[in-house]
């Protein structure tokens, strides 16, 4: 079990696991009354394409709506199984990953039925296609309650897609030596979805940022006499020991009633890069009028990618952010960059979002060059507190107004959060985190991206299907692996004994 989950808990939370990881092969109901829909599973896994590697799909029909559920699953070369156990689909490893072999390129058929109050309902069927491109194995996350208070324990996770398999990064229990002062982990980073060359930081008690190298660890401290701050959102180089960052001073307030909950926004920021091997940070972009943040690299490396807002009306310069916030835009610029000699051009101007009355942030460059996933919403840098926030994505070649971007309203879910988008290696799935099941808690979403079109969302599948009810922390900056992170808990704890 999950070490966050108290020890009085723990031998009723085992049983639970245990209960809940029984399946069946039930009997199809003889008789049924039609329902003429489609059945409300959670998670929505009804007329999706998923990755021909992805874990079993399990899901449930309400608990309190229904008595029990059967589903029969039939593959493209006509064999069939059943599962269900109580209200639940839980589907045995082999078993899906034998489906989905057969089924590579092509649909499953799922039917379901649901009893309620005692009688047997048929749904109306759906498919899901199995598409023949794999996504990457492995998933990171920050795990965090949502409330900005209760950090006590957190941790940066991984998982394994192709199973149930998560384990632990690094956690704060190991290295906080002042309590007080709390300890906060956060901003995982991998040069092309590897882990031998990766980051995260460690804030407060023991801060600095971790730097692994070639697969060896370090404990660095960004800050430089001429940076308003270390390192903050970070931006490994496709091809060599370089990271841009940005710098910020950042702050939060909270709104007393607003849907919106809380406002993070940042005094300052500038563009830093840091040179892993030399030790040593220089100055990309500091306009000390304006906000940059959020770089991101083309997959050449010649371009790096960030947000930088535009002037505030000049009535509203001098007054406080908290009362400015509200128009504070940031739009979408780049600039070339000279590896030979780690010179950057001058800015250009790539999405004027400002100009629609919008703000930009979390750019993320598609692995062949031709598309870029960002974050929308009215105004501000963390649009994963807006309801307003949305999904978007732009192709590069081409100089088109918001409207006639790429459609991903199969993709956003329409007045909840949604942000942090990625990219897999292959290109071929988008990732993004999601407030829509309650508002609260993030979820991860994946995306089928194909000739320029993004199926419908689905969330990453899980053993018990109802751990996403229950599950009291936030999947905070999911980012695509190739690869798990070698490097033990313990072996990363070293670093803060130098």
């Amino acid at each position: 079990m999950k070490r966050y989950i108290y020890p009085c808990f723990q031998l009723l939370a085992v049983a639970v696991l245990l209960l809940s990881s029984c399946t069946c092969h039930p009997d199809i109901p003889p008789s049924s009354k039609e329902a003429k829909c489609l059945p409300a599973i959670f998670p929505d896994y009804c007329n999706i394409t998923i990755p021909c590697n992805i874990a079993p799909l399990n899901f449930m029909l309400p608990a309190d709506q229904y008595e029990a559920c059967v589903a029969r699953i039939t593959t493209p070369d006509g064999k069939q199984q059943s599962y269900g156990d109580g209200v639940k689909v839980q589907i045995p490893e082999e078993e899906w990953h034998d489906m989905l072999a057969v089924a590579k390129g092509k649909s499953v058929k799922v039917e379901v039925w649901g009893q309620k109050d005692g009688e047997w309902l048929s749904f109306t069927p759906f498919e899901i296609l199995v598409a023949k491109e794999p996504i990457d194995d492995y998933v990171s996350y920050r795990l965090i309650e949502p409330s900005y208070v209760a950090w006590s324990f957190m941790e940066i996770a991984q998982r394994n897609l192709t199973s149930f398999e998560e384990t632990q990064i690094f956690n704060n229990e190991i290295t906080c030596n002042d309590r007080r002062k709390g300890q906060c982990i956060n901003c995982h980073s991998y040069q092309n979805y590897k882990t031998d060359n990766m980051l995260f930081h460690v804030r407060l008690s023991n801060g600095g940022t971790v730097i692994v190298n070639d697969g060896k660890v370090s404990r660095v401290n960004l800050k430089r006499d001429y940076t308003i701050s270390g390192g903050v959102y970070p931006s490994w180089h496709p091809t060599a020991k370089l990271v841009a960052f940005s710098t910020n001073l950042t702050r939060q307030a909270f709104h007393t009633a607003h849907p919106n909950k809380i406002e993070v926004y940042d005094l300052a920021s500038d563009m830093i890069l840091y040179d892993v091997e030399t030790d040593s940070v220089q100055v990309v972009s500091n306009d000390s009028t304006l906000l940059e943040i959020y770089p991101t690299w083309s997959p050449d490396g010649k371009y790096l990618y960030y947000c930088k807002s535009v002037p505030l009306p000049e009535e509203m310069r001098d007054k406080d952010i908290r009362t400015t916030y509200p128009k504070i835009q940031y739009n979408l610029v780049r600039r070339s960059f000279d590896l030979a000699t780690h010179s950057f051009g001058e800015e250009e101007l790539v999405f004027d979002a400002a100009s629609v009355n919008k703000s930009v942030t979390l750019p993320r460059i598609s692995p062949d060059g031709r598309y870029i996933l960002f974050t929308i919403g009215q105004y501000g840098c963390f649009h994963i507190r807006h309801n307003d926030g949305d999904i978007a994505c732009m192709p590069l070649d081409q100089d088109l107004p918001l409207t006639q971007h790429i459609d991903l309203s199969k993709v956003n879910y329409e007045g909840r959060p949604d942000s942090y988008p990625s990219w897999s290696s292959n290109g071929h799935w988008m990732m993004v985190a999601s407030r829509r099941e309650d508002g609260n808690f993030c979820r991860v979403y994946f995306s089928y991206f194909h000739d320029g079109k993004a199926e419908k969302a689905f969330m990453m599948p899980q053993e018990d299907p109802e751990l996403n009810t229950f599950l009291l922390k936030s999947y905070n900056r999911p980012e695509f692996m190739v690869e798990p992170v070698k490097i033990s808990v313990e072996e990363f704890s070293k670093v803060f004994d130098k």
